[in-house]
Formats: structure tokens, C-alpha cells, sequence
């Protein structure tokens, strides 16, 4: 309780407050101590509030039942362990030596290491459980250019092989294997794998074993990757594998639009519940590809890539699509959305390609609110894309394509907006096109292409639909029924 003097306009406290101050004044030192420590923690607690403001974003995304990633207890500097950020010297074993010592930290929730600015040169090297690994702002980490650095690892068991030279391939540059709970962040600090060398010895022929991604999970979960940039990867960037629980925000992945050969932005593989969103993607083949095993190891492995969500994206692919499905899905391909995204520059817009002997199926997808600038061909579904591990892929596993909705696909200068081609052997069924308007390039006929497709087309169509689709008003009501779903007017030479 207090009371203010009305002649001094000073506050009066009664007794008790009058102990408080006597021990607070008989205590100033302590007291000031205290007050230091106080403030102090405040600027950490800033310092680190971008990580925790990301945490309660990503809780509010995550998938039910999905544990959060915790804000560390210990923290780590890179340069403890005797890490040089001079872009010459080498620093796999601080990596290690760090890493190590984290994972001694994981029954108390983990740690962070810190990757202050500089350029720090290193070898691959892996992650463990209940990590973050935070690049600063100017940090960049450096992949050896030398493949003889480059740890070489079994190929993945549904692709029967290295995906280009039989055998062995070359791990990732940052790796984790079974771990759980392990965040990559930081004020967009660079990972940079130096790719040009490797596409020059691919182009060259001069590599033994397949290229290594730039960073890849493997029978992992709970993993958060945000505000970095990936850049010049050898082979795919970013590449989850038989994964759960994925969240990728604000991340850029950037290659060479020409001369980087599989460059691939984000590929996940047999992954489930995978959220990707508010990411700038311009690479040297797909901006994202979802994939599940390659025609007979996939059908075998048996892992589905299933519930991704793709949202609010900005991607450019000059030579290949913004978002492909396959042509590796022999595992599965199902529940997946993609929307509120633009794809400029590019060869494709998003495309589901496939081909006898992958089996497997791609069901339930669909495209929403996509916005499509310079593209060659804007949706693409493609049965014959004829490439195979081996010669032991059985010709009848034949997939499943059914129930795709594109809905408010809209563009601007696109050769040809629609190529879905099924065939007698791989019919597509279930396509709805709905709320569609493209401006196209060339004013000519056969621009809106089916092949073997059963659907239907809502409402306003721009340009008009193929023959194959069933016709309905805005009111769902339909209006002509198709007796055509099996005739073909794919033309590639336009």
C-alpha cells in the first residue's frame, strides 16, 4: 500500500516497503550484479529470438503430433574447436570435433554451433540428434572441391544403384543418418558446395561414382531448415530420404541456370508429412521434384512420399520444370498440394512424369492459385519418360495417375498451357481443370493437348479445353458429355 504527500508530491511507503529498500541498500552490490546478469541475458535472449520466433511459426505448421524443436541450452562457436574461416584452411575436423561434442549434450536437449563469418573451407561431415547448426550472417561453408575428400556411401536401396554410375556414389556435403530433431538456420548465412568443378567432370565423363547432393537427411525426423541460402550444389541440393516431419521456410537455392547438370532445388524422396514454403528457387534442372525409388528397387523398398505441402514459392528453371512428380515415384506419390506460387523462366511449369516399368501411383494432387511467366509448357503430365536403373524392370508394372485438380492457374506468355499424355497402357483419370486463364505466345490450334485423359472441365477455360474432358458451367452443372477421352492431339513439334 502506498500514499503521496500532498505538500511534497513525494511517495510515502509504509513499513514494509521501508524493509525492502533498508536490505536492498544494505545489498546495493549484489543487487547491481544481479541487474547486469539480467540485462545481459535480455541482448542473448535477442540474439537468439529469431530462432524462437521461427520455432512458434513452424509449431503453428507442423503436423499433429509433431515433437518442437527446442531452443538449445549450450551454444558453440566453431572457432572452439579450432575452425579458421580463411577459405584455404581446412576445417572437417572442427566440424567433427564440434559435432561430437554436441552429442554428448543430447539427453539435455542438444546444443548449437555457431558458424561466425567467414568462409570456412571443409570435407563433408555429419550432423547429429538434438543439434542446430546456425550460420551467422557472412558465413559461408565451403565444400572441397576435391572428390577424393568426398566420403562415398552405399547407393540408396531404391534406386538399386548410384544414380549415374553403378556401385558406390559420394555422400552429401552436411549429412545426418537416423537422427532426430536437428535444425539448420541462422541470419541467412551460405552453404556452398562449389559444384562448377564437379559439373565439369561429369560433362567430361571423368567421375567414377555418382554425384553427392549438398545436404541430405536419411531415416530422419523432425527436421527444420530455414533463413539460409544453398547455392552450387554437385548434384541435387537438398534431398530428404525416407524422412518425416520436414519444414523448409525462407530458404533461397541458387545453381546456374545452364551448365549445372542436376541441380535439382529440393527433392523429397519416400518422405511423409513435408511442408515447403516461402523459398526462392533458381537451379540448373527441377525446382522441386517429389520422388519414391526408382522402377523395380522403389516397387521393392516400398516407402510412398505422401501429405507435402508446396506453398507461396517464387521458381525458375530454365531447362527443366518448377515442380515435377518423378520420374522416380515407384514407391508412391500421394496427398500432396501445391499453391500460391510463381514459376517464371522456365521449360515447364509443373509436370508428373512416369513411364511403364516404375509402377507404383500418383494420386490426389493438386495445383492451386499458380501463376505461370515464360514458360514453355505450362501443365505436364508425360506416361513414356523411358529411363531405367537396369534392364530388370518388369514393362507391366504400370502406374496409377488419377484425381489431379488444377484450379486458378492463370500465366502470361506460354507456348502451350496443357500437355497431359496418357496412353492405352497408362490412362490418366480424374483430371478437373477449373478457374483457368493463360495468355499464350503463338495463336494456333492444339495448345490445350490430352492424350488417353478422363475429366472434367469447370467453369471459365482459357484457352478452350481438349475434346477429352466433360464440360460443366460455374454451377458444377454439366453441359456436354465427352465420348472422346482416348483421342490424341499431343503435338511436340509445336
Amino acid at each position: 500500500m502506498m500514499e503521496i504527500s500532498s505538500s511534497s508530491g513525494r511517495f510515502q511507503c509504509q513499513q514494509p516497503w521501508r524493509s525492502v529498500l533498508t536490505v536492498v541498500s544494505a545489498h546495493k552490490t549484489l543487487f547491481t550484479l544481479l541487474w547486469i546478469l539480467g540485462f545481459s541475458s535480455l541482448f542473448f535472449w535477442q540474439g537468439n529470438s529469431v530462432e524462437g520466433i521461427q520455432i512458434f511459426l513452424w509449431s503453428a505448421r507442423r503436423s499433429p503430433g509433431t515433437p518442437l524443436p527446442t531452443l538449445r541450452p549450450v551454444a558453440f562457436n566453431l572457432t572452439a574447436f579450432g575452425g579458421v574461416g580463411d577459405g584455404v584452411t581446412m576445417n572437417t575436423e572442427a566440424f567433427n570435433r564440434a559435432v561430437d561434442a554436441i552429442s554428448k549434450f543430447q539427453k539435455m536437449g542438444g546444443a548449437q554451433l555457431n558458424v561466425q563469418p567467414g568462409r570456412w573451407l571443409t570435407a563433408p561431415f555429419n550432423l547429429t540428434s538434438h543439434m542446430t547448426l546456425f550460420l551467422a550472417e557472412g558465413a559461408v561453408i565451403l565444400g572441397a572441391e576435391d572428390e577424393n575428400l568426398w566420403t562415398l556411401m552405399p547407393p540408396l536401396p531404391s534406386y538399386g544403384y548410384g544414380r549415374e554410375h553403378k556401385g558406390p556414389r559420394y555422400g552429401s556435403l552436411i549429412h545426418g543418418q537416423n537422427i532426430i530433431d536437428v535444425v539448420i538456420t541462422g541470419h541467412n548465412g551460405t552453404i556452398d558446395g562449389q559444384g562448377k568443378s564437379w559439373w565439369t567432370k561429369f560433362q567430361k565423363k571423368s567421375l567414377n561414382y555418382t554425384r553427392g547432393p549438398l545436404v541430405q537427411f536419411m531415416w530422419s525426423k523432425n527436421i527444420k531448415i530455414s533463413n539460409i541460402t544453398l547455392q552450387n550444389s554437385p548434384f541435387w541440393t537438398l534431398h530428404p530420404y525416407d524422412c518425416k516431419n520436414i519444414y523448409i521456410s525462407n530458404v533461397t537455392i541458387l545453381a546456374p541456370i545452364f551448365e549445372a547438370p542436376n541441380t535439382d532445388g529440393i527433392d523429397p524422396d519416400s518422405c511423409e508429412n513435408v511442408v515447403i514454403e516461402n523459398c526462392y528457387i533458381s537451379v540448373g534442372d527441377d525446382g522441386i521434384a517429389i520422388k519414391s525409388g526408382w522402377d523395380q528397387y522403389g516397387i521393392k523398398y516400398g516407402k510412398p512420399s505422401t501429405n507435402i505441402v508446396i506453398r507461396d514459392l517464387v521458381i525458375r528453371s530454365l531447362v527443366s520444370a518448377g515442380v515435377s512428380i518423378g520420374s522416380e515415384m515407384s514407391g508412391g506419390v500421394s496427398n500432396i498440394t501445391v499453391e500460391n506460387t510463381y514459376i517464371w523462366d522456365s521449360r515447364r511449369g509443373v509436370r508428373i512424369k512416369t513411364a511403364p516399368g516404375r509402377g507404383g501411383y500418383v494420386t490426389n494432387i493438386t495445383y492451386h492459385n499458380i501463376t505461370f511467366f515464360n514458360v514453355r509448357v505450362g501443365m505436364v503430365i508425360k506416361t513414356d519418360y523411358n529411363e531405367h536403373p537396369d534392364g530388370d524392370f518388369d514393362p507391366e508394372a504400370l502406374p496409377v495417375i488419377a484425381n489431379i485438380t488444377y484450379d486458378g492457374i492463370h500465366g502470361e506468355r506460354v507456348r502451350v498451357p496443357v500437355r497431359i499424355q496418357g496412353s492405352d497402357k497408362i490412362p490418366v483419370s480424374g483430371v478437373t481443370f477449373r478457374d483457368i486463364s493463360i495468355g499464350l505466345t503463338h495463336k494456333t490450334k492444339h495448345v490445350f493437348q490430352c492424350s488417353y485423359v478422363h475429366g472434367a472441365a469447370m467453369g471459365s477455360i482459357f484457352p478452350v479445353p481438349c475434346k477429352n474432358l466433360d464440360r460443366y458451367d460455374e454451377k458444377g452443372r454439366l453441359v456436354m458429355r465427352s465420348s472422346s477421352q482416348n483421342a490424341s492431339d499431343i503435338d511436340y513439334d509445336l
